[in-house]
């Protein structure tokens, strides 16, 4: 859902806007980090309807024990408010203390679920019923993830970023209703990380644009393996058999030898060329989306593929490494 969609949306709803401009304004005050120590001035606790219904229950409870003199509802009265006091002390002290630390996110394509990893460390007794959540996402549900004493757990949360670029991670709030389910104690947690969203792949990809062929290149001047003369080289398992030599291979086959290949690569090098003007008549984000299709399948095929955006040019190279510089270029042009 786009911005003025949500905007347009919460506008219906009043209340709704009301709550979510307070939050917005509460969130910008909580500090960001990568750690977070969870203690008595970041953790909040309110009852629960459960706990309303409870408060209720104990009210009728306690003006019935005083219109009837009833001693024995006096004693249900007050062990049951205890209960309840007791229960308020354990739900705070469950997140109190409590370490939770995220781990470098990874990039994702936009509209691809981006998960965050978290740990929590408890520095002494168990922590049981800790459940996380992103905050701002719609229809988020709780994850919920037992810590043992002295140890830590790993959770995930996770949300669908929809745009490309570099963002903050939104905020993702903890929370816990441990023991009783009377009371709500949770905190909100701003990471200071930020996630790098490459462009949508296009679905279906279009097909790759022709290898240029560039002379020389790399290969110029070098000898072939087995000591051939430039343009031919060992046989390699592998090689189509349209590259083999076959003036030389029953001689070499006769003497005990070993086959041999054209090397093509010596005289000319198929580059292949991913650029913007390639794409046609395409608005911006879809040339994008293109382009990182381009680099996904050139990265799959093994191909040496160089990458041209205006104002930004990548040479020709391979490997994982040159793909994420390709992806990361796509991301952040501007």
């Amino acid at each position: 859902m786009t911005t003025s969609a949500a905007a347009r949306r919460l506008w219906g709803r009043p209340a709704a806007a009301v709550r979510s401009r307070f939050r917005l304004w509460w969130q910008a005050r909580v500090p960001r980090s990568d750690t977070l120590v969870l203690g008595q001035r970041n953790v909040y606790i309110l009852p629960t309807r459960a706990g309303l219904m409870f408060a209720a229950t104990l009210i009728v409870l306690l003006l019935a024990s005083i219109n009837y003199q009833l001693n024995l509802g006096y004693v249900l009265t007050f062990l049951l408010a205890g209960s309840g006091a007791v229960s308020m002390h354990v739900t705070h002290g469950t997140l109190r203390g409590l370490t939770l630390r995220l781990r470098a996110p990874s990039p994702v394509f936009a509209g691809e679920p981006a998960r965050l990893d978290i740990v929590l460390t408890s520095p002494d007794r168990p922590r049981f019923g800790v459940g996380l959540k992103m905050v701002d996402a719609e229809a988020a549900t709780l994850g919920w993830i037992d810590v043992p004493a002295q140890g830590q757990a790993s959770a995930q949360v996770s949300f669908v970023p929809v745009r490309r670029g570099l963002h903050d991670l939104p905020a993702i709030g903890i929370e816990t209703r441990f023991p009783l389910g009377l009371f709500r104690a949770w905190a909100i947690w701003r990471p200071a990380s930020q996630l790098l969203v490459y462009p949508a792949p296009e679905r279906p990809a279009a097909p790759l644009p022709a290898a240029r062929a560039v002379p020389g290149g790399q290969a110029r001047g070098r000898a072939a393996e087995g000591g051939e003369i430039e343009g031919v080289r060992g046989y390699r398992r592998g090689d189509p058999l349209k590259l083999v030599y076959w003036k030389k291979a029953a001689k070499a086959l006769a003497s005990g030898g070993e086959l041999v290949s054209r090397d093509t690569a010596s005289a000319v090098q198929q580059q292949l060329w991913l650029d913007w003007q390639a794409c046609g008549q395409l608005p911006p984000e879809e040339r994008l989306s293109r382009l990182t299709a381009w680099v996904n399948a050139a990265q799959r095929a093994g191909a040496e593929y160089a990458l041209g955006l205006p104002g930004v040019a990548i040479d020709p190279s391979e490997g994982e490494a040159h793909r994420r510089r390709c992806l990361e270029a796509l991301a952040l042009w501007r």
